[in-house]
């Protein structure tokens, strides 16, 4: 009467679970025929069992634990999913998993769906999604750093630092342009025009390293010549943008000059400490089979201890953690150990919060029908900045035009990296709330555009 498991495909582990199934149905069939023709009494018993059940699972789902486990189910199963889909469409799915996490905030899920939003994301239990949400980032930065081997640019130094910093330079003085158009409409109360010009111009300089590379892995041309000439360019870059913003931080922090200045004064004696002093120790140390284990806790309570310094110092703590990425980042062995065993966490787990944060400090009224021409011309500042500065700057350094332009095109990938600085900015009030939106949909926007900019760039110019 029952065909063989193995003859229906089946493994011998599956005819147990399907045998597992059926018994276990049988006395739930028992019981659910007994509620329903058994004597008059019994549904009224079963009835007022099902209303106490269903009122303490419905406790036990709005207590934290339980409701922290469903908002991070939740986040992951639509974040992986949005990720999912943007791959086959040929996007990096971490542009997926950016747009998920602004979906889910009050500008999408809330304007659509404000009672759902009400319930699963209350304002009383945004404070654990925080804090996980900021040690993932600083797990991130960990690794980020540690794949920042300036090491590795022996004969592309003068190149990588021409062109890094032209990509830069230009953009930044485009931000501080603009900012004084934004700063009467979008200045936050309280903030002086210079520190808003100051972090505005920052955050139209930031290349999303770790974007970079999964792009360039993606198209395959991560060992050629363009390939490792970005990835040059983007290091360094990156390297000086995060010194700058610290020092940005750092001084906005303040609360005159004397205490900018001493905060100054021990962000620079912090690096150089942890390039003059740890990285060369890491540098000489020799990782044994067998002591993984230590050296993985030694490095992430480096990290903690550096973020905890910064956060001291007033840069906040993703400095510090990155600071040690960096040092770490001169032991090969150490810096497979990190990309290994902790990337894989981070950026599976942690991150995806870190996206639905950013989407859940956006109010549903955060942006308005005006606010348009704003992201265009937000977009186009920063777009142009990078291609133009990259661009010029490749070009008198010998590279051809094809190459400047891909170059270009490269660099203006923000992503996440930008959403770390937006967030850091915002958290420090130096971005009023409609700002913080528009910036966010910008570094999106130009994550998502270097993929079909490269496209274009190659057609056009292929002969």
């Amino acid at each position: 009467m029952f065909m063989d498991a193995q003859s229906r495909g089946e493994s011998p582990r599956m005819k147990w679970g399907w045998h597992y199934l059926a018994w276990a149905g049988i006395p739930l069939a028992i019981g659910l025929a007994l509620a329903r023709y058994a004597g008059p009494g019994l549904p009224t018993v079963a009835a007022k069992a099902e209303k106490v059940v269903g009122s303490d699972w419905a406790q036990h789902l709005a207590s934290p634990l339980g409701l922290f486990l469903l908002q991070l189910l939740v986040l992951l199963v639509v974040a992986k999913g949005a990720g999912a889909l943007l791959k086959r469409l040929g996007q990096p799915a971490v542009i997926g998993e950016m747009a998920a996490g602004l979906m889910m905030g009050p500008l999408v899920l809330g304007s659509l769906l404000p009672g759902l939003h009400g319930a699963l994301f209350p304002a009383s239990s945004l404070g654990p999604l925080g804090m996980l949400s900021q040690l993932g980032v600083l797990m991130f930065l960990l690794v980020a750093g540690a794949e920042l081997d300036l090491g590795a640019l022996r004969g592309r130094r003068r190149f990588a630092f021409t062109v890094s910093h032209a990509g830069i330079a230009v953009p930044f003085v485009l931000g501080v342009l603009l900012a004084i158009w934004l700063y009467p409409a979008h200045g936050p109360q309280g903030v002086g025009f210079t520190a808003f010009a100051l972090f505005v111009g920052i955050s139209m300089s930031i290349t999303a390293f770790p974007v970079l590379l999964r792009i360039l892995a993606d198209r395959g041309i991560t060992h050629t010549p363009l390939g490792q000439t970005a990835i040059a360019c983007a290091a360094l870059g990156d390297a000086t943008a995060w010194c700058l913003l610290a020092l940005i931080v750092a001084a906005a922090q303040a609360t005159g000059w004397i205490t900018a200045s001493v905060n100054l004064l021990c962000v620079v004696a912090f690096i150089a400490l942890m390039l003059g002093a740890v990285k060369p120790w890491f540098a000489r140390q020799t990782v044994k089979a067998g002591s993984e284990g230590r050296w993985l806790l030694g490095v992430l309570l480096l990290a903690l201890a550096s973020a905890l310094v910064t956060e001291v110092l007033g840069i906040h703590a993703l400095f510090g953690a990155f600071a040690a990425g960096v040092a770490v980042s001169a032991n090969t062995q150490l810096r497979q150990l990190l990309i290994s065993k902790v990337e894989p966490f981070a950026v599976t787990l942690l991150l995806p919060l870190f996206f639905a944060m950013t989407g859940l400090r956006m109010r549903a009224d955060a942006l308005q029908a005006s606010d348009l021409v704003l992201c265009l011309v937000v977009i186009a500042v920063a777009t142009v900045g990078k291609l133009l500065g990259t661009f010029s700057a490749a070009r008198s350094a010998g590279l051809e035009t094809r190459e400047a332009w891909r170059l270009g095109a490269l660099m203006n990938t923000r992503g996440l990296m930008e959403l770390i600085v937006l967030n850091l900015g915002y958290e420090l009030g130096l971005l009023g709330d409609r700002l913080f939106a528009v910036l966010v949909i910008m570094a999106l926007v130009t994550t998502a555009m270097t993929g079909p900019l490269l496209n274009v760039i190659e057609r056009r110019r292929s002969p």
